[in-house]
């Protein structure tokens, strides 16, 4: 059985991954610090979940792009495309005029190819947009990359910096040696007032803090190659296929063993048949893919507020941070529904209700996103009712599959739009980043969203991530159902000793399990497939905050953010996305001291055993 002590604090997770998209936090004290910005902490870290920790080989590129395009005292973000560059630019402009502190921000295209090329051409071309901007505008700045997931990746930054010539030991990108911050955003319903922190990027840290950057790129491209039986590098499009065909399951044959040295998937000439996703007609044409999942939800933001009038939507039940923060902050905002409950059901009526009384002729409300179930409450919607009401009165339902995904739940059906992280159980490696977006062809809105989709995307997911991706994804069903067998046994254990679960056990430390078999149950049936599980993550609530420091500090398992990984992954939740807004988090439920486990695919009693030494735990701590 491994042990936190494996894995120390600021230390890639997975370890020894070059880009990996997480970071181990192994005790609720190093949590805080990280939120806090606690020197010990940030100055430990090496890597971090790519939106709120910037990379070391983006901070490198964008510290040589302050140099060479910057004015003094200005910091620069870079995107991979004018329009997304743009966006960022518009986004700061406005922020800053509304928090009455105006700022200004410029673009540079900045198109790198080899040194040694004597004339240029596009198949080594890589193309930056840099967003310079005051650094004291930096706080709108990281707002924009936070929350959109649309900033370069790392394999990107990587690809950049093997096009230009290398540093003399010298050189300032190598030898600052700046105390690093970190990438953190304050959440704002009731959050303490802080000064604004500096910024990251462009902080360059030694290279030897970080011994997987002495790899070469060579030896990486091997290594990932070599044992992770990835096409070559440049097989970008046929990844991306395969993948678009995988989301809309239309494959009439995927066996990963068929193909161990490349993905049968993307082939032109593979067989596909009808979609087994519960609506025939989807194609893979009806599937877009993005660089993160949240650059899918912006997306699919976007897509209403093109396509729709200008009218505020519905954020239903308690979602992720980042879907609240995009429809509060674009467009005419929203109506924030943070139970989830059948009684919000009543609430949004109530809301249509008085919409239309004011305004008999308008759309009450333009689109509800949801989460099915909810992260981290494991609460499922009773969609069937939200679409009944989505007909009734002419509004987009998006639903974010991610946590359910489609090898368990069946929600397309009930969905105008559907979308989803691959970064986390479609992929299982925490290397990569994806998302997804589906639109149903049997949706009434199905036309005009399709138009707009087809006359605005782009796709700006870097071929190399993508590779990566489809790699990982080739087994994902098969993993899924171990890790939901796996996650059904431990969720019955700690149930059986809950107070919910009506325990015998005197003096119980567990509260409750928030798990689909458990919270909402009749509504995630109502979805879940025949072959279907519960899926891969669930939340605990104590009696006391000193039981869930104690449980979450003895679990023998990863910690760290992100979830829907292959091997168990651990975080205090609310600390990590709600540390400086508590008590709003725990007016919807979500408690200060959830603990929130994605389970991975370990053997089966070494995971209850460590369970078991962390309710341990727990117990002595009351």
């Amino acid at each position: 059985m491994t042990t936190p002590s494996n894995y120390p604090l600021g230390s890639a997770v997975p370890p020894f991954t070059q880009h990996a998209i997480s970071v181990s936090l192994p005790t609720w004290a190093d949590n805080v610090g990280y939120e806090e910005g606690e020197k010990r902490v940030v100055d430990a870290m090496v890597s971090g979940y790519p939106r709120f920790f910037i990379h070391l080989r983006i901070e490198k590129l964008a510290r040589i792009c302050e140099l060479k395009f910057g004015a003094a005292n200005e910091k620069c973000m870079l995107y991979p495309s004018k329009k997304i560059a743009d966006q960022c630019r518009s986004f700061m402009l406005d922020r800053a005029s509304l928090a009455g502190t105006p700022t200004h921000a410029r673009l540079v295209q900045y198109r790198i190819y080899p040194e040694d090329t004597p004339v240029p051409s596009t198949q080594h071309t890589v193309e930056l947009h840099i967003v310079l901007f005051p650094a004291d505008a930096w706080p709108f700045a990281k707002q924009f990359w936070q929350h959109t997931g649309l900033g370069i990746s790392s394999r990107l930054a990587d690809y950049c910096l093997s096009l230009l010539p290398a540093e003399s030991p010298n050189s300032p990108v190598l030898s600052s040696t700046s105390p690093r911050t970190p990438f953190k955003m304050l959440n704002k319903h009731y959050s303490v007032k802080r000064a604004p922190q500096s910024s990251s990027f462009g902080l360059a840290l030694p290279l030897s803090s970080n011994p997987q950057e002495e790899l070469s790129k060579d030896q990486n491209i091997y290594l990932e190659e070599r044992y992770g039986r990835n096409l070559p590098v440049n097989a970008g499009s046929h990844a991306k296929r395969a993948m678009r065909r995988r989301i809309a399951g239309v494959l009439v044959r995927d066996n990963w063993e068929d193909c161990p040295n490349g993905p049968c998937a993307g082939a032109h000439d593979v067989e596909v048949g009808p979609s087994h996703r519960g609506v025939k007609d989807v194609t893979e044409d009806d599937v877009y893919l993005f660089p993160t999942g949240m650059s899918a939800i912006w997306n699919a933001h976007q897509l209403i507020l093109g396509t729709r009038p200008p009218v505020k939507s519905v954020c239903f039940g308690f979602t992720y941070t980042d879907t609240l923060k995009i429809l509060q902050k674009w467009g005419p905002g929203c109506h924030f529904l943070g139970h989830g409950l059948d009684s919000d059901i009543d609430a949004l009526e109530t809301i249509i209700k008085q919409e239309l009384s004011a305004n008999p002729s308008a759309l009450p409300i333009t689109a509800l996103f949801t989460e099915f179930p909810s992260n981290p409450l494991l609460r499922s919607a009773d969609i069937s009712v939200l679409r009944a009401l989505a007909d009734k009165y002419n509004f987009v339902i998006v639903i974010d599959e991610t946590i359910g995904n489609f090898v368990n739940v069946d929600v397309l059906q009930h969905a105008d739009v559907v979308v989803s992280s691959l970064s986390k159980i479609f992929s299982g490696d925490a290397n990569t980043m994806g998302g997804s977006l589906i639109l149903n062809p049997q949706s009434r809105h199905y036309a005009t969203l399709k138009a707009h989709m087809s006359a605005t995307y782009e796709d700006t997911y870097f071929d190399e991530d993508a590779i990566f991706m489809e790699r990982n994804s080739r087994n994902f069903a098969w993993r899924i159902r171990i890790i939901d067998e796996n996650t059904l046994a431990v969720c019955d254990f700690l149930r059986s000793r809950s107070i919910a679960g009506g325990t015998s056990i005197p003096s119980p430390v567990i509260k409750e399990v928030f798990y689909p078999k458990y919270i909402t149950t009749e509504n995630y049936l109502s979805c879940k497939l025949p072959e279907g599980g519960y899926g891969g993550l669930f939340s605990l609530t104590f009696t006391s905050l000193a039981a869930s420091q104690a449980f979450f500090d003895n679990m023998p398992f990863q910690k760290g953010p992100s979830l829907g990984t292959n091997f168990t992954l651990a975080c205090p939740y609310t600390i990590l996305a709600h540390y400086f807004e508590l008590g709003w988090a725990a007016e919807y439920g979500v408690e200060e001291g959830l603990v929130r486990i994605s389970v991975g695919m370990e053997e089966r009693q070494g995971l209850l055993e460590g369970f078991k030494v962390a309710l341990r735990a727990a117990e002595a701590a009351m």
